[in-house]
């Protein structure tokens, strides 16, 4: 390897175009915990504030995230028949370029619109959400229905909770 008169080593001219200096610093790692999101409801009564509360980020409520809110967006719809199709309308606005220019969709997350098991002609609306976007299930919390809002995010959603830095159960 050649040095320069600088005393800084430079590499073959294939792969340089001229001396680079040493790094100063490795650079920043991001964590989840440092990354922030912008939930946005598809439809009243989604859950967006409920899961903004539990774990973190910013409630946007119907609106699209502002100039100073995070830009990443989480979706958020009940698993009724009603959410589900106000999620696969959302997405479609996305996908025409309607949704404000600099917001990335990041996943659609659904909040179970009661305890039990979905019926199987919603179970084909969730694996049609599925293939076009990661998506995010959160179970039923009967203690969110009664205000209580405390503790950590339910264990079943461990991949939620690391992808906002929230701490599961």
């Amino acid at each position: 390897m050649a040095t320069t008169a600088a005393g800084r080593r430079q590499g073959p001219e294939i792969w340089l175009r001229g001396p680079v200096p040493p790094p100063e610093q490795d650079p920043p790692t991001s964590s989840p915990a440092d990354r922030h999101f912008s939930w946005v409801a598809t439809h009243g009564g989604a859950g967006a504030s409920t899961l903004a509360t539990v774990y973190g980020g910013h409630d946007s409520g119907r609106d699209w995230p502002g100039p100073a809110d995070p830009p990443s967006v989480l979706l958020v719809a009940r698993t009724h028949a009603a959410g589900l199709e106000s999620v696969l309308r959302t997405l479609e606005s996305f996908r025409q370029g309607e949704a404000p220019q600099g917001l990335g969709l990041d996943a659609v997350v659904l909040v179970a619109d009661a305890p039990g098991r979905l019926p199987r002609q919603l179970v084909r609306h969730v694996k049609l959400i599925e293939s076009l976007v990661e998506v995010y299930r959160v179970p039923w919390v009967p203690a969110w229905r009664l205000g209580d809002l405390g503790g950590e995010p339910p264990r079943d959603t461990a991949a939620l909770a690391r992808l906002t830095g929230a701490r599961a159960r």
